[in-house]
């Protein structure tokens, strides 16, 4: 039994709630059970200068977790001065995760920024800032299409981000905190709307997993990703 009380292939209740922030050019507040994270969506009319004059746009990201979404009190990276490699390596995966469905070339020299900020930590926030920054980036890039600031069809597919692991032996979807600790196997996978890979994480955190667990992941994956981009797809009322 998971601590949860779950089932082996049960998510946790997810939510999207769009338009939270009233000056965003678009927002989403996500929840994946007690995890929630506020992704803000902001489009500059410019972009870095290693990309000026060369037609296309860019889309980044930042993610930060606030002092006490935590059990204990986390001391601001900005206080300390630099950010962790965690910080730096999860907003990456979010830039790259949401620059796999944006054809930057239609979204002109123009740059929207992803700000995902977890209010409450309770597992897989990093995937649950890739699911719910989709969301903010869908509502950004309508901002710029009613503007006429764009140059076709900006957005490609969906995207979604779930974790999977193996829990005292048995594989399980969407791990929260108390499953995460003590997993044996803990993996994120970031997935299109249309059922492709974008991303694998898997990491071995007690014994080495064989293909067979590799694919009980992937197939768990694959029904999370599922669920998750038709929850998207119903909130945008796409």
């Amino acid at each position: 039994m998971r601590p949860s009380g779950r089932q082996p292939s049960d998510m946790r209740t997810v939510t999207f709630e769009r338009k939270v922030s009233m000056k965003a050019e678009g927002s989403c507040l996500v929840t994946f059970g007690n995890t929630k994270v506020l992704c803000t969506a902001s489009v500059e009319t410019s972009v870095p200068g290693w990309l000026r004059g060369k037609g296309q746009g860019w889309v980044t990201a930042e993610y930060g977790m606030l002092p006490r979404a935590t059990g204990s009190r986390n001391r601001r990276e900005a206080t300390a001065g630099k950010q962790t490699g965690r910080t730096q390596e999860i907003q990456r995966l979010i830039g790259r995760s949401l620059r796999a469905v944006v054809d930057l070339a239609a979204l002109g020299e123009a740059q929207i920024t992803l700000d995902c900020d977890v209010l409450e930590a309770d597992g897989g926030t990093r995937t649950a800032a890739i699911s719910g920054a989709y969301v903010a980036l869908v509502d950004a890039v309508a901002w710029m299409e009613e503007r006429k600031l764009t140059k076709g069809k900006v957005l490609k597919d969906s995207i979604a981000a779930v974790s999977c692991g193996i829990y005292r032996g048995t594989p399980v979807l969407d791990l929260d905190y108390l499953e995460d600790v003590e997993a044996e196997t803990d993996a994120n996978f970031v997935m299109t709307g249309s059922g492709k890979f974008v991303e694998i994480q898997g990491t071995a955190e007690g014994a080495p997993f064989d293909r067979s667990e590799l694919e009980a992941l992937m197939g768990l994956a694959e029904k999370g990703i599922t669920e998750l981009s038709a929850q998207q797809r119903a909130v945008l009322g796409q």
